[in-house]
């Protein structure tokens, strides 16, 4: 979703990674947290977020059993369930996870901010 606003935390290239990558894949789990914190005033996203990620030609990753059997084998260095539910299936999928989280690379796994 970073890409999409117009935001200057997320670096030009990593914005420009994004835009040119081959596939762009966003967890249930964000669409989850989106649906919790924007009603919430903790987030700002498109109203129709699952329909614009959609729109913009995401592939939404589901959450399965073996997503949330990893997330039980992550150390505790992250609290946020979100976050640590993202890491897992980052991990699990192969996938770079795009977070300005630095605590996230405590897990091992790739990150562009």
């Amino acid at each position: 979703m970073w890409w999409l606003a117009a935001d200057d935390r997320l670096s030009s290239g990593a914005r420009e990674a994004i835009r040119t990558a081959a596939s762009r894949v966003v967890s249930a789990a964000s669409v989850w947290e989106v649906a919790i914190k924007r009603p919430l005033g903790k987030l700002v996203a498109p109203p129709a977020f699952r329909q614009t990620l959609e729109d913009h030609g995401v592939e939404l990753l589901a959450i399965s059993a073996r997503h949330a059997e990893r997330v039980g084998e992550l150390a505790l260095h992250h609290r946020d369930p979100f976050d640590r539910l993202l890491v897992a299936q980052a991990l699990e999928e192969g996938l770079t996870l795009v977070s300005g989280d630095r605590a996230l690379a405590s897990y091992g796994v790739p990150l562009l901010w």
